[in-house]
């Protein structure tokens, strides 16, 4: 059984080291290049899918553009997608004794996750640029203004934050590859049951309400609102009635409970 370390808990070295532990994150995507063709290439493939497959028998609103609606959806959804990555990575880590490795050396026990965690940011950020382009050629349109973008922007790389740690504590929890890649499915469907791809006023009540409750409607209520492209939404939950607040609240009640979970789950594992 490997002792874990003692915890360096000094900001410079926190910070040291979780640099380290994310460039070693980067590194590995190196020898999966078709990991990153398939991070790059699976929003656009959901953006022709939807958008013009069953983009024809989508109805919103005022007439408006089913396609400009459903880019700010996909570009959350790449930030949803953290928890899957996160999960699998952590999973095949512990899986594997590299967490066993990581825990035997001098460095904070708060470092491993976060340079994971700072990873997802990045490869989100990268995604983020194809998607854009792609969204621009199928008539999406910025119409908030340069900083309201960058808000946005900054919004969903929050919420890729908080999603890797949710991620990395899932699994963490199941130390097994094989079964997180069957708990990553359930991603797909926290997406549907938003307001991702269709408005959630065209739902049931009661399923209605649980999309607006769900952290990503108000993250993509919030994409949406300050790109200029928000639709009405009369009589929604209140994580959607105020995107933005909603967004940024979801996003640290989320890492305030993961961070540490996923912190003491590292810590623990393997004793």
């Amino acid at each position: 059984m490997t002792t874990p370390s003692v915890a360096v808990d000094r900001p410079g070295q926190w910070a040291y080291d979780g640099w380290a532990m994310m460039i070693r994150h980067l590194q590995r995507l190196r020898s999966a290049p078709s990991l990153i063709v398939l991070t790059l290439a699976a929003p656009i493939l959901m953006l022709l899918l939807f958008g013009y497959v069953f983009g024809g028998a989508m109805a919103l609103p005022d007439g408006a553009d089913y396609r400009a609606y459903l880019v700010p959806g996909l570009f959350v959804s790449i930030a949803a997608n953290g928890m899957m990555t996160g999960m699998i990575t952590a999973a095949y880590d512990a899986q594997r004794g590299v967490m066993d490795r990581f825990r035997s050396l001098p460095v904070s026990r708060s470092a491993v996750p976060l340079g994971q965690a700072l990873s997802e940011v990045f490869v989100a950020a990268v995604a983020m640029v194809p998607m854009v382009l792609a969204g621009l050629a199928v008539g999406w349109r910025i119409r908030g203004g340069a900083a309201s973008a960058l808000g946005a922007l900054g919004l969903v790389l929050l919420f890729r934050f908080a999603a890797g740690w949710i991620g990395q504590y899932l699994g963490l929890l199941l130390g097994n590859e094989e079964a997180a890649g069957q708990l990553s499915s359930l991603i797909f469907a926290l997406t549907l049951i938003s307001n991702t791809y269709v408005p959630p006023t065209s739902m049931p009540g009661w399923l209605r309400t649980v999309a607006e409750w769900n952290p990503i409607s108000a993250v993509v209520a919030a994409c949406r609102d300050l790109t200029g492209n928000a639709l009405p939404q009369p009589g929604a939950a209140w994580p959607v009635a105020h995107p933005v607040a909603g967004a940024l609240v979801w996003s640290l009640v989320l890492l305030a409970v993961f961070v540490p979970l996923a912190v003491r789950r590292f810590a623990r594992s393997g004793r």
